[in-house]
């Protein structure tokens, strides 16, 4: 049953708790899986793909900033989309349902970097049906706390960001002095071109910064606090990247990290700090990963219930609890993420993840400059941002082309039955236009 919602003020978010959501939006499973994919694209300029990946989020967040204070919404790109092509509603829908697929796979993937950390810090890495049981433990918990409320969850994203970007400092001041110059000559060897297809590859890893404007109607002073809260958690989450990059570039050899794949930033804290170092990113990792299930079950629970609301998806995912949280669509998310957690897949997921919010930046921006005379927004940085994000595109297409075809079919698939259902939907319920 829809309950009714609590006064505003008890569940409104502040700077503090919008930009934890944020940084544990980005600094979740993706840092801790993609540094390996990075460099073995990039090389040692892999630095630099990060640095690009931060660009690309800042110019995105333009558009999503300008159209959360035009539209508040929890729904977020589903409306902007909805907001900008009111005679097609298929184009929002489309968007809306290809979102919530992206979220629920990242919500898979940091639960499989949960519970693989975690599963290494006990020592029990061989035994899969402890990674298991840890994986899906780590969906529960954190699907029951956003079942008690915006607060509930800001809080506790608070202490948990706090926690792990203190740990990722502690492991960037230790691994500067282990840095070692000549690592990085000849700097770009393997070609400018490869710095952006690893930028776009590793995107998947700045994609929380949306899950802000999913809590537009929550936050509180949001014409203040949504641009500090998406500008500030991007230049944080860049800033620890490219040191981390730098680290894990300046003080192992490349070929050790790539063959370390999801595990390269464990091996790159040994040169400073040995088996203290590992330790340190098991347990940065296990709070890196947590944070960004909470943050992101939020966001995507609140978009779900918005497009239900706008009869975009079945009603009961509008349905509230006391708490006024969206309990139907947070159970459902949690459910599916539990079903997927098990399948693996690094380069797919990180690819079908960059390249479905890539798509959906893109979309978002044109959405921006369509409706620019309502946003109030500056016709070049709009230009700017869609103009960077479609060569991003270009080159992620051709890099999956050249390198994993099978990928781009697998994410080809995954797209064409987001589409049929999309419009099963539409045409079940008689609202496709």
């Amino acid at each position: 049953m829809l309950m009714p919602m609590r006064h505003a003020a008890a569940n409104q978010l502040g700077l503090k708790e919008l930009i934890a959501i944020g940084v544990g939006g980005m600094i979740g499973g993706g840092i801790f899986s993609v540094l390996g994919l990075a460099v073995a694209v990039a090389g040692n300029a892999a630095p630099l793909a990060f640095l690009l990946g931060g660009l690309l989020a800042l110019l995105a967040g333009y558009s999503y900033i300008r159209l959360a204070l035009a539209f508040h919404s929890d729904g977020a790109s589903f409306t902007y989309l909805e907001k900008a092509f009111p005679n097609h509603t298929f184009i929002g829908a489309l968007t809306g349902w290809t979102v919530i697929v992206g979220y629920i796979g990242t919500l898979a993937l940091y639960a499989f970097t949960f519970g693989a950390y975690t599963a290494e810090l006990m020592h029990a890495v061989e035994s899969s049906w402890i990674r298991h049981m840890l994986s899906i433990t780590i969906i529960v918990i954190f699907s029951l706390i956003n079942l008690r409320g915006a607060r509930s969850s800001g809080q506790v994203e608070d202490m948990i960001v706090f926690s792990k970007v203190l740990l990722l400092g502690i492991l960037a001041l230790a691994g500067l002095s282990a840095v070692e110059e000549q690592r990085f000559e000849p700097f770009a060897a393997h070609g400018v071109a490869s710095i952006i297809m690893a930028g776009a590859l590793i995107f998947v890893a700045y994609e929380g910064f949306q899950l802000i404007t999913n809590a537009v109607c929550e936050a509180a002073r949001p014409k203040r606090n949504i641009p500090l809260a998406i500008y500030g958690s991007v230049a944080i989450v860049t800033t620890i990247y490219v040191l981390i990059a730098v680290i894990a570039v300046g003080s192992l050899d490349t070929q050790v990290m790539i063959e370390a794949e999801e595990y390269a930033l464990a091996v790159a804290a040994e040169p400073a700090l040995g088996n203290a170092g590992r330790i340190l990113v098991c347990l940065a990792a296990m709070l890196a990963t947590a944070s960004a299930i909470n943050a992101t079950v939020f966001g995507a629970s609140r978009m779900m219930a918005d497009m239900a609301m706008h009869h975009e998806m079945p009603k009961p995912f509008s349905f509230r609890n006391r708490e006024a949280a969206p309990w139907m669509a947070v159970l459902v998310i949690g459910l599916i993420t539990v079903a997927l957690t098990t399948l693996g897949g690094l380069e797919f997921i990180a690819s079908f993840s960059s390249l479905t919010f890539l798509l959906v930046s893109l979309a978002v921006c044109s959405a921006n400059w369509k409706l620019r005379a309502i946003t109030a927004a500056l016709p070049w940085l709009v230009i700017a941002g869609m103009a960077l994000l479609t060569a991003t595109i270009i080159t992620l297409l051709f890099y999956l082309v050249l390198q994993s075809p099978h990928t781009l079919i697998a994410i080809g698939c995954m797209y064409l039955a987001v589409t049929v259902m999309t419009l099963v939907y539409h045409y079940h319920n008689g609202v496709i236009r």
